[in-house]
């Protein structure tokens, strides 16, 4: 390829580039852009975290044995009311029984160890006072000259020796006592343990789950988790369990009123109200997104569903453990102020120069300072026809309007769409025209 062949072709893609330019800024220069517009008005918002979760009894107690062995009975089945004390299973108890009988015996052994050293400290108490008074006799007869000083000395070591056996027979019946109570501790553990085999309601409620059948074997909780025999809960009192993003979380408040929507009962809404959050957020392993979730509880208000209760069953929550339930807590409500759509809110860098950029700048280049602080705008459509762009201040939205505290006043028409042109394109002095939603989106 020539140089001159290279120069005719970049002369070409000049000119090529330079019809598309003028072709475009032509077209825009054809006719006014084609916009939406909403008034600013007074209403009141409501600011809403909507979150995901399942429906939970706000009180339910796992089951769990604290012996290990087979399961001879169980008293009730899945969904029965049950009440405090009352018998839920029986474990096989035959280990239990002989490591109380075990224990009994050895009991009763220390029992009879200490009655024996009992009677050892009365002989040897009965010995320590005839050897006492043999040695007063000695020492009397010592000092009379009556028997020589050989024989006052066995005397005395015989008396010695008797207290000696009396100390050590006191000892004896203490030890033979700790013994009896270390026996009767192990009496008493081993019987507990015996009692454990029957497991008993901890609470009035319902048993929500049921996880084993009769005969088959469980491990005891003692040294380790043990096996979950079933659960039992309060079914009166319901919740909502939910994963709160931590960008929501901050908002979220205890006793936050919410609506719960509960997908097994169709276009009907509850009342709830927040009972618990979490500290911390929750553990969610080794993901690819990285989501911070916080755990919020929400108490769902039994006169919202009081009508859903069979009176004949009146023990049976119209709620299962496990249902979906989408809820929506009310952390802000503000009645009458100014608000807009939320469409027409946009963020620009520099509000005092954007007027001064041409369109060609507009669509070939784009100018913009990342280091600038961006400011929250609306565009006012003027009485000429214009976009006037006007920086304001906002509030709390819900999911259709935004407050603005500060910046426009009441019935000030703004531009509403489309949401690119507001977000992106749009520029201070464009002339626009504003037209229905209809005509706007309306296929050529």
């Amino acid at each position: 390829m020539t140089k001159k062949t290279k120069r005719l072709l970049w002369i070409s893609g000049i000119i090529i580039v330079a019809l598309v330019v003028v072709a475009v800024v032509k077209k825009r220069s054809g006719g006014d852009t084609k916009v939406t517009t909403a008034e600013s008005s007074e209403r009141t918002i409501v600011e809403t975290v909507v979150a995901n979760g399942k429906i939970q009894p706000e009180t339910e107690v796992i089951i769990s044995s604290e012996v290990s062995g087979k399961i001879l009975e169980l008293f009730f089945k899945e969904g029965a009311k049950v009440q405090k004390g009352e018998l839920l299973a029986k474990i096989n108890p035959d280990l239990a029984q002989a490591a109380l009988d075990r224990a009994e015996a050895s009991y009763n052994n220390s029992r009879a160890n200490r009655a024996n050293a009992a009677a050892r400290l009365v002989q040897a108490k009965a010995q320590q006072r005839n050897s006492e008074l043999s040695f007063r006799r000695s020492e009397s007869l010592f000092n009379d000259g009556a028997i020589s000083e050989s024989e006052f000395d066995n005397a005395k070591a015989t008396f010695e020796t008797a207290e000696a056996e009396v100390t050590a027979a006191e000892e004896t019946v203490k030890a033979a006592q700790f013994s009896v109570q270390s026996a009767q501790a192990s009496v008493k553990e081993a019987r507990d343990s015996y009692s454990r085999t029957s497991i008993v309601a901890p609470m009035d409620g319902t048993i929500s789950r049921l996880e084993v059948e009769e005969g088959e074997q469980v491990v005891g909780a003692m040294q380790m988790t043990g096996t979950e025999i079933m659960r039992v809960a309060n079914l009166d009192v319901m919740e909502v369990l939910v994963d709160v993003n931590e960008s929501d979380i901050v908002r979220v408040a205890f006793n936050d009123t919410a609506t719960v929507e509960v997908d097994a009962y169709i276009n009907r809404k509850f009342k709830g109200i927040v009972t618990e959050i979490a500290n911390s957020a929750k553990s969610s392993g080794l993901s690819a997104d990285q989501v911070t979730n916080f755990e919020v509880k929400i108490r769902i208000l039994q006169e919202s569903y009081s009508d859903l209760v069979d009176p004949e069953h009146p023990e049976m929550s119209p709620f299962r453990p496990g249902m979906n339930a989408t809820v929506d807590i009310i952390t802000a409500r503000k009645e009458n102020v100014v608000v807009v759509p939320i469409e027409s809110v946009t963020t620009r860098t520099d509000t005092a120069k954007a007027d001064k950029v041409s369109a060609v700048d507009r669509l070939v280049t784009k100018k913009a300072d990342d280091d600038s602080e961006p400011f929250t705008v609306v565009f006012v459509l003027t009485d000429a026809g214009k976009a006037q762009i006007q920086v304001v201040e906002t509030g709390i939205q819900d999911d259709k309007y935004i407050e603005i505290t500060s910046g426009i006043a009441m019935d000030t028409e703004v531009i509403s769409g489309p949401y690119d042109l507001v977000s992106q394109k749009l520029m201070p002095g464009d002339k626009v025209e504003a037209v229905s939603k209809e005509d706007l989106y309306k296929q050529d």
